[in-house]
């Protein structure tokens, strides 16, 4: 490590999001994603977080009430990632997504995580993933190997108790 480098035990904080509709942004990040509201200011912010921690999600309006998403081939966000701590919560994220009615753009299993690929309602990137421990990373030599692998997405649902209805996993299959 370089005197440069960003330690070790470094983390990304919380997002801050720029939303046209507060209560729509509310309504998919509380009862889709599954953040406990922490606090509003009004149809002008909110805060929400996972476990009691001040905030990891802040939505606003203060810029972009009413406001349309990027154009294509702009700068901006690309996505944000919400990693959760045990495959099965992904799967109970994936399955509380399809039950809503809300669908996902994609999903990979890149070896060293696996991940779904979504969008809010202004069409901020989402990843939802699960981290694979660092020993079981793929490496060649002392190098990361990133892979592009379907995700197993009748293994990842069979983490729940209940099966997943089949009509989610034919809607998957097209993400295979």
């Amino acid at each position: 490590m370089t005197t440069n480098s960003i330690p070790a035990g470094a983390r990304i904080g919380h997002v801050h999001l720029k939303v046209s509709d507060l209560d729509r942004a509310v309504q998919f990040y509380h009862e889709l994603i599954g953040f406990d509201l922490v606090t509003r200011f009004g149809q002008q912010a909110a805060f929400l977080s996972a476990g009691g921690y001040h905030h990891h999600l802040g939505l606003n309006t203060w810029d972009s009430a009413g406001g349309e998403p990027p154009a294509a081939g702009t700068t901006g966000l690309y996505h944000f990632a919400i990693n959760y701590p045990e495959r099965r919560d992904l799967a109970a994220a994936l399955k509380r997504l399809l039950d809503g009615g809300w669908s996902i753009d994609g999903a990979s299993d890149h070896g060293t995580h696996e991940a779904i690929y979504l969008h809010d309602p202004d069409f901020n990137g989402i990843e939802l993933a699960w981290d694979r421990t660092p020993k079981q990373w793929p490496r060649r030599g002392d190098n990361l190997v990133f892979d592009r692998k379907p995700l197993d997405f009748p293994n990842l649902l069979g983490e729940l108790d209940e099966p997943a209805p089949a009509d989610y996993l034919v809607e998957l299959a097209a993400y295979r």
